[in-house]
């Protein structure tokens, strides 16, 4: 056997037949459409959305220009390039971190790429502006919108915001072009209180909006919507009765005047609100007591739904007059009546009522007197009365009086 791979036609044989199975093997592959990765055989990838990650101070900096993502084309041997652009373990950055404020042309990098790859990035380096970093808290507003759409006498109340404050960070000198911050709420179609969540915007002195993001970047808005409304006084009515000896001296609601909700039609024929009472039972002093406000038929609502009502009363004073005069009555011209009890044709009298009557009064705004219409001669046991002014009451000495009636004597 030795001898025969010695011949040196056997050794050309075998470079023939290898020669022939290689060419077979190169035809096939050709004609079903495969291709083989041989050992040494460069490939190219191109990755599309390949993140960007940027290197700087982002406590006190804000930068801007730099792509989400950019492509990048990887060039090289087969066998790295189909691993690396699967795994995508690899990072595209720029590198801000000794760089001042201003605006500046960088260069896109990468790193944790295989050296025997090449690495084509687009775009291959980008503008980008450093800024300073500020964070600023905004109180919010509101603003409506559609407002001319709801219903026909609808009124809009104050607004409340939760929170009503927002913290925006961004660049100094776009910070301070915010003019304004609005939540802005629909109100179309709106008959009660609406409660929204509405998204913050961000607005500069032209009215132009930021691109902003606030925190929160959304708010809960309650707008109270409220129904056409009058405005109507308040009578208030009394049950019971004031304690002997205790006067009314007035009725004030507080306040006088309500609020009234519902349809037109039903406020118009509403002039005054009525149904209020307050009991007198008891009341020996000025008090305020609370009481509900009833609501008419129809009637949606009334604010406020209780209001205060305060009762003055005063209380009997006392004044005692003596020696005050009892006059005769009905007595003939011919006849004459002499007292005999009280002595002298006067007693004491004491009155009781309200201090401003009794305060104000004079022996000359009473008259005491008795009535002798139709008595005889001799002596009489009469009642005496008075005239007294309304409110008051009196106790005089003694209700009866004696009188001794006569005939005048001739005159010579």
């Amino acid at each position: 056997m030795d001898n025969l791979m010695d011949h040196p036609w056997f050794i050309r044989l075998v470079s023939l037949l290898l020669a022939i199975m290689l060419y077979m093997s190169a035809n096939v592959g050709a004609k079903t459409g495969e291709t083989r990765n041989t050992f040494g055989q460069e490939d190219t990838e191109t990755l599309t959305d390949v993140p960007v990650v940027a290197y700087y101070d982002e406590e006190n900096l804000i930068v801007s220009g730099v792509p989400k993502y950019v492509n990048v084309t990887l060039q090289g041997p087969a066998s790295i390039v189909k691993p690396t652009a699967l795994q995508r373990n690899f990072e595209v950055y720029v590198d801000l971190t000794n760089l001042p404020l201003g605006t500046y042309t960088v260069p896109i990098k990468y790193k944790d790429v295989s050296e025997k790859l090449k690495v084509n990035i687009q775009p291959a380096s980008v503008k980008v502006t450093i800024r300073e970093k500020v964070s600023k808290q905004f109180s919010i507003g509101v603003e409506f919108f559609n407002r001319n759409k709801m219903p026909d006498g609808y009124s809009v109340g104050e607004p409340t915001v939760e929170p009503n404050v927002v913290t925006i960070t961004g660049a100094k000198e776009l910070i301070d072009s915010i003019s304004f911050v609005k939540a802005i709420v629909d109100l179309e179609g709106a008959t009660e209180t609406v409660t929204r969540e509405a998204r913050v915007r961000v607005y500069d002195r032209s009215g132009n909006e930021l691109d902003l993001e606030p925190k929160p970047s959304s708010v809960q808005v309650t707008v109270p919507v409220e129904s056409p409304s009058k405005a109507v006084p308040v009578d208030v009515q009394t049950t019971g009765e004031l304690p002997d000896g205790v006067h009314l001296v007035g009725i004030t609601p507080e306040p006088s005047r309500v609020t009234v909700y519902g349809p037109k039609d039903v406020l118009n024929r509403i002039d005054r609100l009525e149904g209020l009472t307050v009991d007198l039972d008891d009341v020996t002093d000025d008090k305020t007591v609370e009481v509900d406000v009833p609501v008419p038929d129809g009637v949606k609502s009334v604010k406020p739904n209780k209001i205060k009502v305060r009762i003055d009363v005063e209380k009997d004073v006392t004044q005692t007059w003596k020696d005050v005069p009892i006059e005769v009555v009905g007595l003939p011209d011919s006849y004459e009546a002499t007292f005999v009890q009280p002595v002298g044709g006067k007693l004491t009298v004491r009155l009781m009522g309200p201090p401003d009557i009794v305060r104000g009064l004079t022996k000359d705004d009473v008259r005491l007197y008795v009535d002798a219409s139709g008595l005889g001669t001799g002596q009489h046991q009469v009642p005496i009365r008075w005239d007294n002014p309304k409110q008051i009451q009196w106790q005089p000495s003694t209700e009866t009086a004696m009188i001794d009636i006569s005939e005048k004597a001739a005159v010579q």
